[in-house]
This record gives C-alpha cells, structure tokens and sequence, in this order.
C-alpha cells in the first residue's frame, strides 16, 4: 500500500488520531495566535486608511477572512459527511461534526462585523440584502446540524441525520458567493481575488493573507480539538482510553 494512504488508514484508528490530534492541535493554535498577530498588527498600524472610507475599512481584515470561512468550513463539513455516508468512515463524522460548531462561529463574526461595517457606510445596522439574508440562512443550517446531531441519543445515527442536512446546505454556498452578481445588492462586489488582480490597493493585500492563514490555522486547531473530545467521548469505556489514566478492565 502506498506510505501515504497507508498513513490516513491508519488516522482512522481512534487511538491513532487520538495521538495526532493532541500532537498538533497546540501547535495550530500556537501558529494561528502568531499569524494572525502579525496581520492584525498590519491591518491596524501599518496599512494607511482608506480614502473613502477612512479608519473604519480596517474590520475588513476580521470580516472577509471569517465569511470565507464560513462558507471553506460549511463545504469542508460536507465533504466529511459524504464520505461518512457512502464509506461509513466514524472519523468522518466526527470531523463532519467537529465542523459545525466552529463554522457557526465564523458565520456569526461574520454577521456582526458586517453589521459593525454597515452602519456607518450604510446607516443601518441591518439590511435584507442577499449576501446577508443568505449568510443568515447559512447560520440557521449550521444551528440546524449541531441541533440535529444532538437531538439523538445514537452518535452514529445522529451524525448521519446531520450529514444529510449538511449535504443538501451545500446548495446554498454558490448563492451566498454570488448573490451579489445575480441581484440588486447593498453588499460590494469582490473586490479581493485570490486568483487574478484584486481591485483594493496592493498595500492593503499582505495583512489580509496573514489573518486568512491565521484562521485557517485556528480552524485546524480547533477541529482537531472538537474531533478528539468527540471521539474520546465515543470510545468511553475502551482499554486505549483508559490505560492512561491507570485503569485496567
């Protein structure tokens, strides 16, 4: 068997992904504080106010970086949750799972910031708009998942109950990404491109990289973090759990 895929069989075992995930979990937290250190100090004390919109742009670099993770994560947790349908693969419900908690929590500083944002280049708080009615809509999908894999006692049927929500939600992911295109909209088109030329000053690029790999880095952390609780959790009662704590069967 290839070395590498000899090596993600052998995460599924939970005692081995137990290892892995109290392994680096620490060293992506440690890593996303110190990145994202790194951009806020850019976003705050290095990048020059917009000449628009004054000091007031800076939430742009909380902002952006949270609603694409709300929509990196959503499609992430689908992903994991397929794969647990069609393989019956346990990790990957509790990876699907791990998800949601965290996604909700980016979609919800999503929501804020941009009602912080609105209010003064808006003059209101909120505002049903698409992109923001459709963010909203993705917070009810994310409550709706961590409600439904909690409602039942089984983890495995839960976790497959709310797999199958996540995976009809996907449908809303290209809405959110481009509502601004098919409707009259409040909310700005893109103006930040990961791939081709961004329409904001190149000044303004660096300290948005550093918070996108921040965050990226702090959802890893704290996926592996849930994932483990959860399995830990699931395999209660097990030899490989207990043998660390001094008890024997």
């Amino acid at each position: 068997m290839n070395p590498v895929l000899r090596w993600f069989h052998q995460l599924g075992s939970p005692p081995t992904f137990d290892r892995f995930a109290a392994r680096w979990s620490p060293w992506a937290f440690v890593l996303a504080i110190a990145t994202m250190g790194v951009g806020l100090y850019g976003a705050l004390f290095v990048v020059p106010p917009d000449y628009q919109q004054g000091d007031s742009f800076r939430i742009l670099y909380i902002h952006v970086p949270s609603a694409w993770m709300s929509l990196f994560v959503f499609a992430l947790m689908a992903l994991y949750a397929a794969i647990a349908l069609v393989w019956r693969i346990k990790l990957c419900e509790i990876l699907a799972m791990a998800c949601a908690p965290i996604g909700a929590a980016f979609t919800l500083i999503t929501l804020a910031t941009g009602s912080i944002w609105g209010k003064p280049m808006w003059g209101t708080w909120w505002d049903w708009d698409p992109r923001l009615t459709s963010e909203l809509i993705l917070l009810f999908l994310y409550l709706g998942v961590i409600g439904l894999y909690h409602a039942i006692d089984d983890r495995r049927a839960a976790a497959r109950a709310a797999s199958l929500l996540a995976i009809v939600g996907v449908v809303l992911l290209p809405v959110i990404r481009y509502s601004v295109v098919w409707w009259n909209s409040l909310h700005q088109g893109q103006t930040i491109r990961l791939l081709g030329e961004s329409s904001i000053d190149a000044s303004m690029v660096p300290p948005l990289v550093w918070m996108l790999v921040g965050t990226k880095l702090w959802f890893v952390g704290s996926l592996l973090a849930r994932a483990r609780a959860d399995n830990l959790a699931r395999e209660a009662g097990k030899d490989w759990v207990l043998r660390p704590a001094g008890t024997t069967r």
